[in-house]
């Protein structure tokens, strides 16, 4: 991280936070969910819409010029706007570009969010549903349809395969991400899913792709959320204490999944080398951690490439009771998208935020959370994202 980067660290803050209705939500639209969410923001942060003066968003993959809807729909001319393409870590490069517009002196006041109405869409017709599955309209792959390859699914059960084999990662130690989210999520009452898990329940479910089955995959609902985000200075004015952006970073494995060691060393470790430079500090000041868990493997590399714990140890790290709410890292304390769900990583930003306020009941408040860190995972599994939230 250069200097001119380090020299951000702290100067802008998240202050507003807002989420949409979450569930089945059939009556409303991936742009309705999101205007609702933006609403909330913007209302959270003590502002008039008319105080924000740039929108970057991203919403369903078939919307163009998505920012431009919303917008619309909110009412408000933008001197800065954009949508965002990098699937899962779209939603942290949004506050990235938010940033560095206000940095660059056009804009003040931006409004960031993601909305899709991702279970209606798969559950209106039977053709419907395969076609989702198969996430059209997105770029040729390196193996297509043809030879069995379909999904998201079968993309990350590579790398999980792997993982097993290399390092003896067993199917306990993905369990036990799922139970460890899912408890978190009994203790949120927005969670889609709060039953409780066990792991005799977990490792009897319906096969999905081997070595997946259904609990390890993240849950498809009708869900956004938004955030605001502005300079300290202007925080200062306003009635939510701020969150400020202590560091972040990017990294995209362009060259493919197949590539190299891409699917067991991910890019996660080179995006969180830039963010943790830039905040100045490293994996033991993490208070909490917010992970992009669209499938339990993917935390587990996670947890590996962001120095929680060696390479080939996350599984152990994981089965250690290191993610609970008590435990070393509390990790995806409101279910994250395994059981609260799958709203692209824009709620684990909601919930780092809303941690490091300490406005959470008891039952659901990390203790003494002054430093969040935040993950995103997408663009055909090759793109990532790293947000370190403190507090003010």
């Amino acid at each position: 991280m250069s200097d001119r980067g380090r020299r951000l660290r702290d100067r802008y803050a998240i202050v507003g936070v807002g989420q949409s209705r979450l569930g089945k939500v059939p009556d409303a639209s991936a742009l309705g969910l999101l205007t609702e969410a933006m609403t909330a923001a913007v209302a959270d942060a003590g502002l008039a819409k008319s105080d924000v003066d740039a929108i970057v968003c991203r919403g369903p993959d078939e919307v163009y010029a998505h920012h431009q809807r919303i917008g619309q729909l909110l009412g408000i001319d933008a001197a800065f706007s954009t949508t965002v393409d990098n699937g899962g870590a779209s939603q942290i490069l949004s506050i990235v570009l938010a940033i560095l517009a206000i940095d660059a002196g056009l804009c003040e006041v931006a409004l960031c969010g993601y909305g899709r109405d991702s279970w209606s869409r798969t559950h209106r017709t039977e053709e419907r549903r395969e076609a989702v599955s198969l996430v059209e309209g997105q770029e040729r792959r390196e193996f297509e349809q043809e030879f069995g390859l379909f999904g998201a699914t079968a993309m990350h059960a590579f790398g999980a395969q792997r993982h097993m084999a290399r390092y003896g990662t067993t199917k306990e130690h993905f369990g036990a991400v799922a139970l460890a989210f899912r408890e978190h999520a009994g203790r949120n009452p927005s969670a889609y899913v709060r039953e409780p898990l066990t792991m005799e329940q977990y490792l009897a479910a319906r096969r999905v792709v081997d070595p997946f089955n259904l609990y390890d995959c993240s849950v498809p609902v009708d869900a956004a959320g938004a955030l605001v985000v502005t300079s300290v200075e202007r925080a200062r004015a306003l009635r939510r204490p701020a969150v400020t952006v202590k560091g972040f970073g990017t990294f995209n494995n362009l060259r493919g999944w197949f590539a190299d060691e891409h699917m067991v060393s991910t890019a996660a470790r080179r995006s969180a080398e830039r963010a943790f430079a830039m905040a100045g500090l490293g994996p033991r000041d993490v208070d909490t951690a917010q992970l992009y868990d669209c499938f339990t493997w993917m935390v587990i590399a996670q947890l590996e490439d962001y120095g929680f714990c060696a390479k080939g140890e996350g599984g152990p790290f994981a089965a250690s009771g290191a993610l609970a709410l008590d435990g070393a890292l509390p990790a995806n304390t409101s279910g994250g998208q395994l059981s609260e769900g799958h709203v692209e990583g824009m709620l684990q930003i909601v919930e780092a935020v809303r941690q490091l306020r300490g406005e959470l009941p008891r039952e659901r408040q990390v203790p003494e959370c002054d430093v969040a860190l935040v993950s995103g995972h997408g663009g055909n599994t090759v793109c990532h994202s790293s947000l370190i939230l403190g507090r003010a």
